[in-house]
């Protein structure tokens, strides 16, 4: 198997490559690494594998229905939020979807791969790719689902709530599914007034996707879950996929990781602390910065600087095969500061820019 990865973190190939674990920029997972509780409950739930998980994920469900504050029959979990994505085109085989550009490129990728038709809505580099009421002229009559990404995955930039209820009440009205993809939502400054949870009781027409992969570190157990109040559309994910979407370890590990309160408290006070300090660097660095509210930063550089970071032993991601980007657009994550200051020492060498202290 060869060709060139969809997504960021591949640290394997690398290791392969030159014999030693790269600093890896180019995935956004949380830089402390699995909590101590949830690797005690993987160990744990070790000696249940020899049993068939529950298919319903029942106990998981009641958990994230405490979690999120929504209803456990609204639940579905997934083995990952891509599990979902994927399950959600197959159920829509043949529809019509809406996308922004430049986006989480799963969405499309799994679209077209089910015979969905996709249309792109680009957003604009000189109005730092928000999202803006032009959308709401190409959400029309035919139009099935509408894909956004709360906040946007690779510019970090958010909508503004009011806006997407005025989103929501456009595909209500020609009878589309409005997905709202919140796995980067719990890093910004104030989560609960981006988030769409409030809206699920009042309409059929909103579908929220969210994982355990970024803030719990958990991107190897695989597990995430979305949350409607259309359980025709649950129903239909369900069935939609293989019968055990969530193994027993990773049902156990996902319930753990919803009592991690401290850990998540602690990740969030450094990716406040660190983001700023990080545009900071990268601009004074010379680059082209989107002001992002995740634990990421979109910049533009010289096309080769993925290649030529590589090999000096630090992954970032390029953002090239991004519709609505290209080349010399690359994504970075936030992480911790010695990582951080590691990061910036190295890009600074390779720009020839003077080194200044983080």
């Amino acid at each position: 198997m060869s060709g060139k990865l969809l997504h960021g973190g591949d640290w394997a190939g690398f290791e392969r490559e030159y014999g030693y674990e790269p600093l890896d920029f180019s995935a956004n997972v949380s830089p402390l690494g699995v909590p101590e509780g949830v690797q005690r409950a993987i160990a744990d739930s070790a000696v249940y594998a020899d049993r068939y998980p529950d298919p319903l994920c029942r106990s998981l469900r009641e958990a994230i229905a405490g979690y999120e504050g929504v209803k456990s029959d609204w639940i579905f979990c997934g083995n990952g939020a891509a599990d979902i994505i994927f399950r959600l085109a197959i159920y829509e085989h043949g529809k019509h979807a809406l996308v922004t550009a430049p986006t989480f490129a799963e969405y499309e990728e799994s679209l077209v791969k089910c015979g969905c038709t996709v249309d792109r809505y680009i957003l604009k580099e000189e109005n730092n790719f928000m999202v803006d009421d032009g959308i709401l002229d190409e959400i029309r009559e035919g139009t099935d689902l509408v894909f956004l990404c709360q906040p946007n995955n690779p510019t970090g930039i958010t909508i503004d709530r009011d806006f997407l209820l005025r989103v929501l009440r456009k595909c209500e009205e020609v009878g589309a599914i409005l997905v709202i993809d919140e796995c980067f939502a719990d890093f910004i400054d104030d989560p609960d007034s981006k988030t769409m949870k409030r809206s699920l009781g009042d309409t059929k027409n909103l579908l929220i996707l969210k994982a355990y992969t970024k803030v719990f570190a958990m991107a190897g157990v695989r597990l995430g879950y979305c949350m409607s109040s259309n359980e025709e559309l649950l129903d239909g994910l369900r069935l939609s996929g293989q019968p055990w979407p969530v193994s027993e370890i990773a049902q156990q590990a996902g319930v753990a990781a919803l009592r991690e309160t401290e850990y998540v408290k602690r990740l969030n006070k450094m990716i406040r602390t660190e983001r700023p300090v990080m545009i900071e660097a990268l601009e004074s660095s010379g680059l082209k910065v989107i002001h992002g509210e995740a634990n990421y930063l979109l910049f533009k550089g010289p096309e080769d600087l993925d290649d030529r970071l590589r090999k000096r032993g630090v992954l970032i991601r390029s953002c090239a095969n991004y519709p609505g980007l290209g080349q010399g657009w690359f994504r970075c994550a936030v992480r911790k500061h010695d990582e951080n200051t590691r990061f910036i020492e190295v890009l600074r060498e390779e720009l020839e820019c003077p080194r200044e202290n983080m």
